[in-house]
């Protein structure tokens, strides 16, 4: 069993930045592909990035690519997803996820567990 808890979610201007924290419990963790998603107002929950296990493997959604920074502490339990430049359009509820694989890590039904999500408000 994993229990994720996300945090590090906020009000912030575009052009900001925040960095959202998710803490995993559980022994495996470091065994576990960690994915963020993100679901904003009336729309589909979508994928925003995904880090392997052991390997350094990370994938980003093109919407994000060169301002989002996904990295994982496996000492500390905890994902981190660093966001820079922030645009209103990534305002959404963000979720951490997490997964036994990397395998079609953009299909959001494959991943095992998932958090309660943090809320990002970016303001024009």
């Amino acid at each position: 069993q994993v229990q994720l808890v996300e945090s590090g979610g906020g009000l912030v201007q575009a052009g900001g930045s925040l960095r959202l924290s998710c803490a995993a419990s559980g022994r495996t963790f470091s065994s576990y592909a960690m994915a963020w998603f993100r679901q904003a107002p009336g729309k589909e929950r979508e994928f925003v990035s995904v880090i392997g296990w052991s390997d350094g493997r990370r994938y980003y959604a093109d919407s994000v690519k060169g301002r989002f920074t996904i990295s994982r502490d496996n000492a500390k339990n905890t994902v981190y997803l660093q966001m820079n430049s922030l645009k209103p359009d990534d305002t959404a509820v963000y979720y951490c996820a997490a997964d036994r694989t990397m395998a079609n890590y953009l299909n959001m039904k494959k991943y095992d567990y998932w958090g309660q999500g943090t809320q990002v408000t970016v303001s024009s």
